[in-house]
């Protein structure tokens, strides 16, 4: 690879991952502590109110994990969880007869998440190794 791909591959991977990691602080922050918008899309889609909690703690956790060093073995774990819930809100906003400009944040969010996730660096990957052995 050219040093200027490797910078591009850089510098899209961590523009996707930073705003993953904002959107995972904000609507962290809303959920946990159950703020109006993020409350009125949780009631809106049928779920209790303390799943906001629970989605919101996990939020923040998954952002703080995709920004710190090393980890790869969580970072897979918090690049999976955040496609759970990509996919389960874009399936949840569509179950409930949502229109196509509502599935458009949590699609782009999971086309963030994927990008980041492909174009980690080396060092932020999880070994081929066989775990079993």
């Amino acid at each position: 690879m050219t040093p200027s791909a490797s910078g591009r591959r850089t510098w899209i991977y961590w523009t996707a991952t930073a705003a993953l990691a904002a959107e995972c602080f904000a609507g962290g922050v809303m959920g946990a502590l159950r703020l109006q918008p993020f409350t009125r899309v949780v009631t809106h889609l049928g779920y209790p109110l303390y799943f906001m909690t629970i989605l919101g703690v996990c939020y923040v956790a998954a952002g703080v994990v995709l920004l710190a060093p090393r980890l790869p073995l969580i970072k897979e774990w918090a690049y999976a969880g955040l496609m759970f819930i990509y996919v389960g809100a874009t399936a949840s906003h569509v179950w409930v007869g949502d229109g196509a400009k509502t599935l458009m944040g949590p699609l782009i969010f999971a086309g963030l998440a994927v990008v980041s996730w492909s174009l980690r660096p080396r060092q932020r990957r999880e070994s081929r190794r066989d775990w079993r052995s």
